[in-house]
């Protein structure tokens, strides 16, 4: 029995992941496009993408196409967007195409996410060891 609840837990990360790679082609950054989703008890609580805050200008890079300093995260977006609503995070899993950086992890620790789910390893992987270090359950979901 406990097979097939692992089964259908895969298969559910993969559904997730699938969506949250469709919700980053919202995103107008060129660099790098990421998508996260919020889940809690099946459910999307929430959903994010990398971009600038509401009211900018969409485009992320400068004229040296670097990241502006302002531009959100996929992970922040979906946990702020959350906090407006009259959803709780606690015990949710994120579902994210790259790896957290160690901004959002920050964010994930303090929002009450217990799994974090990444589809693709960031050269910089400060953000999965402090999540790891908080407990937090980390799981690279290789793109298939």
């Amino acid at each position: 029995m406990e097979s097939n609840n692992t089964d259908k837990q895969q298969l559910l990360d993969l559904r997730y992941m699938r969506m949250a790679r469709i919700w980053a082609e919202n995103s107008y950054c060129e660099r790098r496009k990421v998508g996260a989703l919020l889940v809690k008890n099946k459910m999307i609580i929430s959903d994010g993408y990398n971009g600038t805050p509401s009211g900018f200008e969409n485009n992320c890079e400068d004229e040296n196409n670097m990241s502006k300093p302002y531009v959100l995260h996929a992970e922040a977006n979906a946990i702020t967007k959350v906090a407006r609503s009259n959803n709780s995070s606690e015990n949710s899993t994120l579902y994210v195409t790259a790896s957290p950086r160690m901004e959002c992890a920050k964010l994930i620790i303090q929002a009450g996410i217990k799994r974090v789910v990444y589809g693709e390893k960031y050269r910089i992987m400060d953000g999965v060891e402090l999540l790891e270090r908080a407990g937090i359950e980390i799981d690279y979901l290789e793109k298939v």
